[in-house]
């Protein structure tokens, strides 16, 4: 979308997370980003009004392009593509007065190493950027290395190092090189490189394909019984879309004031086809099976009030039926148990499932005599299951703020239904 910069103009725009450039004569002057492109370009009018450099920037613009994204973290590399194909003069903010910031990947070395650097000059590693300034990178960094460990020391030693013990360099290119068996050597090595390349399909924003991949394995563990790689699968998977979902990755980023209000009524917009009469929501719960094996299941209501956490509401369950073979049978009994309990009533109901998880709920809910509008979020790709008549389908568009709190909040359910379940497995409560 291409707007003049004028406050009558960009009040027009609705607020979405993305990428703004500042264009004179269609050259790029200047590009930024936010978790609310209109929010951050009326503050850029506002500082024009006492701050020379935003005044001058003002008034070279000519025109403003606006590209919507579905992420903070797609926004922030988005941002650093523009700047490293135009190099707009007015973000020389983010310079040293000598080169911008880097991410540098070593692919050349034997053990990849992942860097920031302040210049492209070796002519044998990958750079990923410009990025905005120090704290976005290390953010993403940070992030990053909780997904796929690498390595950071410049040289190999004897001994693992420390980030090893925390699981962040892992396999770790020391250990490595101290082991004996070539065969085994050879294996981890490919095993370091094969995170390295998932790291570089992450920074070109190809979150996607790395997502896919996750899912396979995850399928292939679940299917072999191997339930503590299933675990640890499922754990990636859910950082992953954390990062890749990401509402707020620049903490200094206050553009958006009311981010739950307005995820509350885009959501309500959503529904108001199927649900005319939900004009309001206070109070939504979303629930979650965590069953890796018959023996292990537990389950989580996650509360959102007002569209934020409210984790005093939050609750966990253990499935008891022991007769319970199927995540049907186990909503229904969690379904059960939770209105037993003289707990506020929700406005919505979100289960993680499609059709045959919604019709449990929609059977529940009448035998209770509980007249509640229900949906399910389906995955692979993320879609909304209305719980009416037909259960038809929603396919929303993937910015979609109201679709973006459904996702947060199944996001959550399944954290806290793990964490749960993990604890019981700790305590050896299953066996």
């Amino acid at each position: 979308m291409n707007i003049k910069p004028r406050k009558t103009e960009i009040k027009k725009i609705d607020s979405f997370i993305g990428v703004y450039i500042f264009k004179s004569k269609n050259r790029p002057i200047y590009v930024g980003k936010s978790i609310s492109v209109r929010a951050r370009l009326l503050s850029h009018l506002e500082n024009a009004k006492i701050n020379a450099k935003e005044a001058k920037l003002l008034n070279e613009t000519d025109k403003i392009e606006t590209l919507q994204t579905d992420s903070e973290f797609k926004a922030l590399i988005l941002e650093s593509e523009l700047i490293k194909i135009h190099h707009p003069k007015y973000n020389v903010r983010w310079k040293d007065d000598k080169s911008y910031l880097y991410i540098k990947i070593t692919i050349k070395e034997k053990y990849p190493k992942v860097l920031l650097s302040r210049k492209e000059n070796d002519g044998k590693s990958l750079y990923f950027g410009p990025f905005s300034s120090t704290r976005n990178v290390y953010e993403l960094l940070r992030e990053t290395r909780k997904i796929f460990p690498f390595c950071i020391q410049k040289k190999i030693s004897k001994s693992p190092c420390f980030y090893t013990k925390i699981g962040l360099c892992d396999p770790c290119p020391n250990g490595i090189e101290q082991l004996n068996d070539g065969k085994e050597k050879e294996l981890y090595r490919k095993k370091y490189k094969k995170q390295i390349k998932q790291i570089v399909q992450l920074l070109k924003g190809n979150i996607e394909s790395v997502q896919k991949n996750f899912y396979k394995r995850l399928k292939v563990f679940t299917k072999q019984e191997e339930y503590e790689q299933a675990i640890q699968m499922r754990n990636l998977i859910l950082r992953l879309e954390s990062l890749a979902k990401r509402q707020k990755f620049d903490p200094s980023d206050t553009s958006s004031y009311n981010q739950g209000k307005d995820n509350l009524q885009e959501l309500i917009k959503l529904l108001a086809l199927y649900y005319p009469k939900l004009d309001s929501i206070h109070r939504i719960e979303c629930y979650d099976i965590s069953n890796l094996g018959q023996k292990k299941a537990t389950a989580s209501m996650v509360v959102f009030t007002k569209g934020e956490p409210d984790k005093s509401q939050y609750r966990k369950f253990r499935i008891k039926n022991m007769k319970s073979n199927s995540d049907f049978q186990m909503i229904e009994e969690v379904l059960e148990r939770r209105f037993k309990n003289k707990w506020d009533i929700p406005d919505l109901l979100i289960v993680d499932g499609g059709k045959p998880q919604i019709r449990v709920m929609l059977r529940v809910l009448a035998e209770i005599e509980k007249t509640i509008p229900v949906i399910g979020i389906a995955k692979n790709p993320d879609r909304l299951i209305v719980g009416n008549e037909n259960l038809p389908t929603i396919r929303p568009k993937i910015h979609n703020k109201g679709f973006n709190l459904v996702q947060h909040m199944r996001d959550e359910a399944h954290r806290f239904a793990r964490k749960y379940h993990l604890q019981l497995r700790e305590r050896g409560a299953f066996f």
